[in-house]
């Protein structure tokens, strides 16, 4: 006999504390850094401490959860991107707008978040850096990227520019001019 509890979906409650927990957290740590007191967390969620021990036992474990949720973002958004994309620097463009307009979402390692260190995370993390190379030698391929171009590159810039702040539209305005100047000099004969 199987225990009830085992074969069902989680109570709404406990689903929207997991949000607000991770909204919370993603926003503290953007705030306060990696050390911000799980209290915080707690209390900026709504919740009390116990319920957030209950979702993530350790600060190891919701860094952890934080980080494999942004790079899940991350690989959906270069997925997207390479389907959508009508050049292979549009497909860039695409993948690295998302990135500022997602920036307070996601805690990532050139984001000041924790190194990455669970296996399932770090095929993720491959899986991006391979289709942003992909996406290269496409552009390679067809002369319109430069031949020197590594995906590190490209996902170097693209964490520059969509690094954790305040919401402001004219430095959003900026970094997608900066992103447009860079795509421009991946052109061969720069």
């Amino acid at each position: 006999m199987t225990d009830a509890t085992d074969s069902r979906d989680p109570r709404r409650d406990a689903v929207r504390n997991q949000k607000a927990l991770v909204r919370a957290a993603t926003a503290a740590f953007h705030r306060e850094g990696l050390r911000v007191p799980m209290g915080t967390i707690a209390a900026d969620a709504g919740v009390g401490v116990g319920t957030l021990y209950r979702h993530f036992p350790t600060r190891d474990e919701l860094l952890s959860h934080l980080t494999h949720r942004s790079f899940e973002q991350i690989l959906a958004n270069v997925r997207a991107a390479e389907s959508s994309g009508t050049t292979p620097a549009d497909s860039l463009r695409l993948f690295i707008d998302a990135a500022i307009s997602q920036r307070n979402e996601l805690v990532l390692p050139l984001h000041g978040g924790p190194q990455v260190t669970a296996a399932a995370t770090a095929t993720l993390r491959d899986e991006v850096h391979e289709i942003v190379q992909r996406i290269l030698d496409r552009g390679i391929a067809d002369a319109t990227l430069r031949p020197d171009l590594t995906a590190r590159e490209i996902i170097a810039f693209g964490a520059l520019l969509a690094q954790p702040r305040t919401a402001d539209p004219d430095w959003d305005a900026t970094c997608r001019r900066l992103l447009t100047t860079f795509l421009r000099g991946l052109r061969p004969n720069c």
